[in-house]
C-alpha cells in the first residue's frame, strides 16, 4: 500500500512540474486577493474593524482568511487531475494491475497537500514582505500550521470526491468553485460578522470556514478562538465518500 501511494504521489508530483499553470493560478489568486483588499479597500474597511489586530491593522485581519481562500483555490487540482484521470482511462488500466486501489486517490491527495503547503509558504512570504506582524509563540504556529494541514487534507479528499461525479475536467474545475470563492467570501475572511444582513449573517457565522478562519486569527492575533471540530469533519466525510465513490466507479 504504502510503495503504492509513494508511487502515484510521484507521477502526480511530475505531472505538476510539467504543467505548472494550474499550480501557478492557485498561487496568483490569493496574492492577487490578498494585495487586492490590502492596498485597495484595506483603508476604507480597515478602519471600520474595531476587532482588528494591532488597533486596526487590516492586514493582520485579512491574512487568516487569505490563508482559507489558498487552501479553497488549491482544492481545484485533484478534482481535476482525478476527472483527467478517470475520461482518459488511465484508471481502467491501472484496476488491471497489481496494486492497492486506494493508492490512485492517496496519490493525487497527498500530491495536492505538498503543492498546497507551498502555496501557503509563499502567500505568507507575500504578507510579511507587506508588513505582516504577529506575536503568537512557536506553539501557536505550530497549532495554526495543524489547522490549516487538517483542513487541506480534508478539502482534497472532498475535491476528489467531486471530482469522480463530474463528467469532464472542465465540470470538475467548476464543481469546486463553491469552496474556491464562495464559501471564503461568504464568511468572517474580509469583513466582520456582525457588518452583514442578517441572513447573511447568520449563514457565514455558522459555516465552517469561518470557525477555521477565527481559530487561526484567535492563534496569531489573540482573538477569540472558534470551533473546529468542522477540519476533522470535512476529513472524514471527504475520505469515506471519496474511497466509497472510487470503489464503485465504472469504466469511462
Amino acid at each position: 500500500m504504502f510503495t503504492d501511494s509513494a508511487t502515484m504521489l510521484r507521477r502526480n508530483l511530475r505531472h505538476a512540474l510539467r504543467y505548472p499553470s494550474m499550480t501557478a493560478s492557485v498561487v496568483a489568486v490569493p496574492i492577487m486577493m490578498l494585495l487586492l483588499f490590502n492596498y485597495v479597500f484595506g483603508g476604507a474597511i480597515g478602519n471600520g474593524i474595531a476587532g482588528a489586530p494591532a488597533g486596526g491593522d487590516y492586514l493582520g485581519y485579512l491574512v487568516p482568511g487569505i490563508l482559507l481562500l489558498t487552501i479553497g483555490s488549491a482544492s481545484m487540482p485533484v478534482a481535476v487531475a482525478i476527472c483527467t484521470d478517470l475520461t482518459e482511462g488511465i484508471v481502467a488500466r491501472f484496476r488491471t494491475m497489481a496494486i492497492a486501489r486506494a493508492s490512485v486517490l492517496t496519490g493525487h491527495v497527498v500530491g495536492n497537500v505538498i503543492q498546497t503547503v507551498v502555496s501557503l509558504v509563499i502567500v505568507l512570504a507575500v504578507a510579511v514582505a507587506m508588513g505582516f506582524r504577529t506575536s503568537a509563540g512557536f506553539g501557536d504556529w505550530l497549532l495554526a500550521a495543524a489547522v490549516l494541514l487538517l483542513l487541506t487534507l480534508g478539502l482534497s479528499w472532498f475535491s476528489a470526491a467531486l471530482g469522480q461525479l463530474s463528467k469532464t475536467p472542465e465540470g470538475a474545475s467548476n464543481v469546486v468553485l463553491p469552496m474556491t470563492f464562495l464559501l471564503p467570501f461568504l464568511s468572517s475572511a474580509f469583513v466582520p460578522l456582525d457588518s452583514m444582513p442578517a441572513g447573511i449573517r447568520w449563514f457565514a457565522e455558522y459555516q465552517p470556514f469561518t470557525a477555521v478562519i477565527e481559530t487561526l486569527r484567535g492563534l496569531l492575533a489573540g482573538t477569540p478562538i472558534g470551533w473546529y471540530g468542522w477540519g476533522a469533519g470535512i476529513t472524514v466525510l471527504g475520505y469515506f465518500w471519496s474511497k466509497r465513490l472510487f470503489n464503485r466507479e465504472p469504466t469511462r
